[in-house]
């Protein structure tokens, strides 16, 4: 089950809390369509708030479709904020996937050239002089919004390409059409929060979470090629990962089955 983004989140921290719990008890079906929630009272004992704050969260989810709140009769989880399936990403193939993503559509929001950040120059191995292009789009499937994504590429290979084609074409495509051989890319996942910019940019509230994604790109000469940026809608983007037990013994553990990917070229 997949939930819609809250088109404005309820006041206060605490409230905040309540409603991003109750959010993802509906969002992974713990609470089912036609369910009913706790009263106030209780609500407000179980998460150890007031009944004002559980009262502005219930009002956020009413907000969202997700609950309706009828006096007499409680409150009600409804499917009608259940949203179409999320773009979801295995996580051994997300490298060739990204690259293959022909139902979704790329929207250029900034194209320059100039100094990269410091952190992007220590993580491509750039000099303080060397210049990079610096260029923000918003990816959407099915009209809707599910990824932010700045990228830093050297300038001597972004002129290859042109503004035009950046927003037509991926990345990596036209990286390999410009002579570069890819061979590694090292990543990172976490989570962040919105900003202005990128909250309207991606059609959610102001310091809704994100799952934030970093990754640096290197040619078969070990040279840094790309730098990513990327902020991802949790309620549309989801990243699957195969595990395999491995080991013998008290030495058994949970390890990610990359190995086992097949055909996956960058």
């Amino acid at each position: 089950m997949n939930i819609r983004g809250s088109s404005l989140l309820p006041e206060g921290a605490k409230a905040r809390r309540v409603y991003l719990s109750l959010r993802d008890e509906i969002a992974e079906g713990r609470l089912s369509d036609g369910d009913h929630l706790p009263g106030e009272q209780k609500l407000a004992e179980t998460f150890g708030v007031s009944r004002v704050t559980v009262r502005r969260a219930l009002e956020a989810l009413a907000a969202d479709g997700l609950i309706e709140r009828r006096a007499g009769s409680g409150t009600q989880v409804r499917a009608n904020g259940v949203a179409d399936k999320p773009v979801a990403m295995d996580f051994t193939t997300l490298m060739p996937q990204l690259v293959e993503m022909g139902q979704t559509t790329a929207r250029l929001l900034s194209f320059s050239y100039g100094s990269a950040p410091e952190m992007v120059m220590r993580a491509m191995g750039l000099m303080a002089e060397d210049r990079v292009q610096i260029a923000t789009r918003v990816r959407s499937a099915e009209g809707r919004p599910f990824s932010h994504l700045t990228t830093y590429v050297p300038e001597a290979i972004a002129r290859n390409y042109s503004e035009n084609d950046l927003a037509t074409s991926p990345l990596y495509k036209l990286l390999e059409r410009s002579g570069v051989r890819i061979a590694e890319a090292q990543q990172s996942v976490s989570a962040t929060l919105a900003g202005p910019d990128v909250a309207e940019a991606l059609e959610v509230a102001v310091g809704s979470a994100l799952l934030s994604l970093r990754r640096v790109v290197r040619d078969v000469d070990g040279n840094g090629v790309e730098f990513l940026s990327a902020l991802y809608r949790p309620d549309m983007f989801r990243l699957d990962m195969a595990l395999a037990r491995v080991g013998e013994g008290s030495t058994r553990h949970w390890e990610p089955a990359i190995g086992r990917a097949e055909g996956a070229e960058a």
